[in-house]
């Protein structure tokens, strides 16, 4: 036997996440930043091992809970997915969150948790909702036209909310669930065109649509780095369109938004100016992860998918 992976999996809003208690790769000491880079160019076999198939999906997200290298938070996290690293992750947060007053690492009150991209606050309030106050997230560029093969011109805005996103109204499409095979081929031909249009950076698209007969003041489709298509609403993304809407004057400080996800479920979202410029925002993603699993992986070292089984995700 090579050695035991225990881990506790949760969704929140239906989007999975598998965080690591214990068995990881030694990672050594620093900002978690350098820790990162080290789980990727040293132990990334980890990472496919716990995410992949047969043990994972390409779904899945994951996360090692870390001791923290700044000392006034609680816990840290390192997200990573079928093909990487996250700087951070909206859901998996809410996620981690849930997992920690599991195990009793916290109950009801604020925490703080360190991540590669900066310090997360988190807030879990009695009914067992979670409120994320995520990283500083800002629009880097507005009306970015892009020439997109079998659709045309395709208009939007690239934004930064933990990941770096291309959200777009254009072309008009059903958000439905029925409609997740054509989202996912459109938003991988869009991705290619934004990529190629001088922002390598984006690995997330995001297409908006009516939330047609609910409360939710938009409905999205996010596609995340590995050709997967996010379950939930999208922490993430969720704060760069907050990002977006600051920016053009088309939601006050404080004011409610309501994102709901391609499975109907709904983070609710508002932010506050990060800093007098008025340039970037500080966003608050409050939703609900529930506990599904609790297990040990087991790493042998005569199975042939010891450390999982690799798909080409080239999209």
């Amino acid at each position: 036997m090579t050695g035991e992976i225990h881990v506790i999996d949760s969704h929140t809003a239906g989007e999975p996440t598998r965080i690591v208690l214990s068995g990881g790769p030694p990672l050594g000491q620093g900002p978690l930043s350098e820790q990162l880079n080290r789980f990727r160019d040293e132990h990334d076999a980890f990472r496919k091992a716990i995410i992949s198939e047969p043990r994972g999906s390409d779904v899945l997200v994951g996360g090692l809970l870390c001791e923290p290298h700044d000392q006034n938070c609680q816990a840290g996290v390192i997200f990573f997915n079928n093909v990487g690293y996250l700087g951070m992750c909206g859901h998996g947060l809410i996620g981690l969150i849930e997992t920690l007053r599991e195990i009793g690492r916290i109950d009801s009150g604020e925490c703080k948790i360190d991540t590669p991209v900066g310090n997360v606050s988190a807030k879990l309030h009695e009914n067992g909702e979670v409120s994320v106050s995520n990283v500083e997230s800002y629009r880097l560029a507005k009306d970015v036209e892009v020439q997109v093969d079998g659709v045309g011109t395709v208009i939007g805005d690239v934004a930064y909310g933990g990941n770096w996103f291309f959200l777009t109204q254009d072309p008009k499409q059903e958000i439905a669930a029925s409609n997740i095979k054509n989202l996912t081929s459109m938003a991988c031909d869009i991705r290619r065109a934004v990529n190629a249009a001088g922002y390598p950076e984006v690995d997330h698209i995001e297409l908006f649509g009516d939330a047609l007969g609910t409360s939710a003041d938009t409905k999205n489709f996010v596609l995340c780095p590995g050709l997967e298509y996010d379950r939930s609403p999208c922490g993430t993304g969720a704060s760069a369109k907050l990002a977006c809407l600051a920016a053009d004057g088309k939601l006050a400080p404080n004011q409610r938004w309501v994102q709901q996800g391609i499975l109907g479920t709904s983070f609710s979202c508002e932010y506050t100016w990060a800093n007098a410029l008025h340039k970037q925002i500080k966003p608050t993603i409050r939703g609900r992860a529930f506990i599904t699993a609790e297990a040990q992986l087991k790493l042998r070292s005569d199975d042939p998918f010891c450390w999982g089984i690799q798909h080409d995700h080239a999209g």
